[in-house]
């Protein structure tokens, strides 16, 4: 892919997939996640604190590194890997969190969506951002 299909492919909605490294001897995790992308910018998600995602954002932290990948299900397949370096880990205000599930979710359900995440007194609700670094592609309509 150019470089502006490649962007434009990361700024349409799919679920992308975040992977980071473990200690030594320790799998890698992986998790399906809602994100937000414009091109030339960074790569935006977020993720509450319940479950497994505390060890999740501790390992980011410590790497300081990630691999996020976003495909096309459907055929012909595509999809845009990105290496990316941790900007920041911040909680998001309301408006941050919108801009992401909007795009999976009808209005009324991304502010329920939303308002349920932020309003959970056991979750606390973290914004990631990182910045692209190197981007692995394919579109096999074009290749």
């Amino acid at each position: 892919m150019s470089k502006q299909a490649r962007e434009d492919f990361l700024a349409d909605a799919h679920v992308g997939v975040l992977s980071v490294g473990g200690d030594p001897g320790e799998a890698p995790t992986s998790v399906p996640t809602f994100y937000a992308y414009e091109p030339g910018g960074e790569l935006t998600m977020f993720t509450g604190t319940q479950r497994r995602a505390p060890r999740r954002i501790d390992r980011i932290r410590k790497a300081g590194v990630v691999t996020f990948v976003a495909q096309r299900e459907e055929m012909p397949p595509a999809y845009v890997t990105v290496e990316a370096e941790l900007v920041s880990v911040a909680p998001p205000t309301v408006d941050q969190m919108l801009t992401i599930v909007r795009r999976y979710m009808p209005e009324e359900h991304a502010q329920g969506f939303v308002h349920g995440e932020l309003d959970d007194p056991e979750n606390t609700v973290l914004l990631l951002t990182f910045r692209p670094t190197r981007w692995l592609t394919s579109d096999t309509s074009t290749d």
